[in-house]
Formats: structure tokens, C-alpha cells, sequence
């Protein structure tokens, strides 16, 4: 079985998540937001090292619920903070606090958060590889920063495009590729 370079065979988690979630196309909110989280803390680190706390992720920040995200004190983000299951990062970890509502906002103002995609992405598949950025997270990413959202720069969102499969960047010698 061939797989793109950047999946670590040696660990299980990263090749399932290759083979089974890894630009395969899904848009449903509850992951649109996960993701959103999730590739929000992995900015200045690696993916794999978020992806083998995504469980705690989950447990920690109640099952990546945004109403009760939105929500959060002073007293849970303390609790985070002392968290050694997840990224201890103060200024990540407030920023979901505020990502989360401007999540609500957007559901609020467009029904969903696919809806919203939409309206950036005309539904085909993009299949590019060797990129950061294109135009359309560099679309994304500005609009999102104008309603407030952190930790949500162009790259991030690539990266996170090519997570919710609207990107595909699977390797040319990658057997997935196809899929």
C-alpha cells in the first residue's frame, strides 16, 4: 500500500486517519467544527502531534460542542490550562472560546456551516498538491478574520480544507489518491 510521504506508518492513528478520514469529503457542522478546533491548535505544530491528542481533545473540550464552548469561564479555561492531555496554549485556547461563537453566528446567518462553504466553493473537488494556500482559503481565511475568528489564517484553512476532503492533495504515488 502506498501513501502520500507525510504519513507516519509507524503510527497507527496517523495511517488510519490517511486512510480513512483524509480528504475524504464531509460537511457535516459537528465535524466541520471539530476539525475547525483541531487544525486551529496544530498552527506552528505537527499534525500528528494534534492528532494523537484528539481524544483528549474530545473529552476535554466537551465533545467539541460549540453552544457549551461558547460558553466557558475564566474557571474552565484555567482547567485547560493544566491539562497536559491537550496544547496549553492560553491564547489557543481563548481563541476557541471565541471561535465557537462566531460558529454560532455563522450557523445563525447561514443555516449551516456547509452552507457557508458553499458559499466560497462552487462544490467540485480541488485536487492540487504542493500548495499552502490558494485562493479559496485565502477567501475563507479573510472572511473569517473580519467576523472575529482567530488562529484561522490561509494556511490553516487549507489545511483544513484538504482535513473536510474539499481539497484533495493525496500524492501522485499515493494509492488513496483516486478515492
Amino acid at each position: 500500500m502506498n501513501r502520500c510521504r507525510w504519513c507516519n506508518e509507524k503510527n497507527p492513528t496517523y495511517v488510519t486517519y490517511h486512510d480513512c478520514e483524509w480528504g475524504i469529503l464531509k460537511l457535516d457542522d459537528s465535524y466541520l467544527f471539530e476539525m475547525l478546533l483541531l487544525e486551529s491548535f496544530q498552527a506552528g505544530l505537527s499534525w500528528e502531534c494534534i492528532l494523537n491528542k484528539r481524544e483528549n481533545f474530545k473529552e476535554s473540550f466537551d465533545h467539541f460542542n460549540w453552544n457549551i464552548i461558547a460558553k466557558y469561564n475564566q474557571k474552565k479555561i484555567d482547567e485547560l490550562m493544566k491539562n497536559q492531555g491537550i496544547i496549553r496554549n492560553k491564547r489557543k485556547i481563548e481563541s476557541t472560546i471565541n471561535n465557537a461563537k462566531i460558529f454560532q453566528e455563522i450557523l445563525e446567518e447561514f443555516g449551516s456551516f456547509e452552507t457557508y462553504l458553499r458559499s466560497f466553493w462552487n462544490g467540485k473537488i480541488i485536487k492540487e498538491n504542493d500548495k499552502t494556500t490558494n485562493e479559496l482559503s485565502d477567501k475563507i481565511s479573510n472572511d473569517l478574520q473580519k467576523r472575529g475568528m482567530k488562529f484561522v489564517g490561509s494556511t490553516i484553512i487549507y489545511s483544513y480544507l484538504q482535513a473536510i476532503g474539499i481539497i484533495s492533495s493525496h500524492e501522485d504515488t499515493c494509492d488513496w489518491r483516486l478515492k
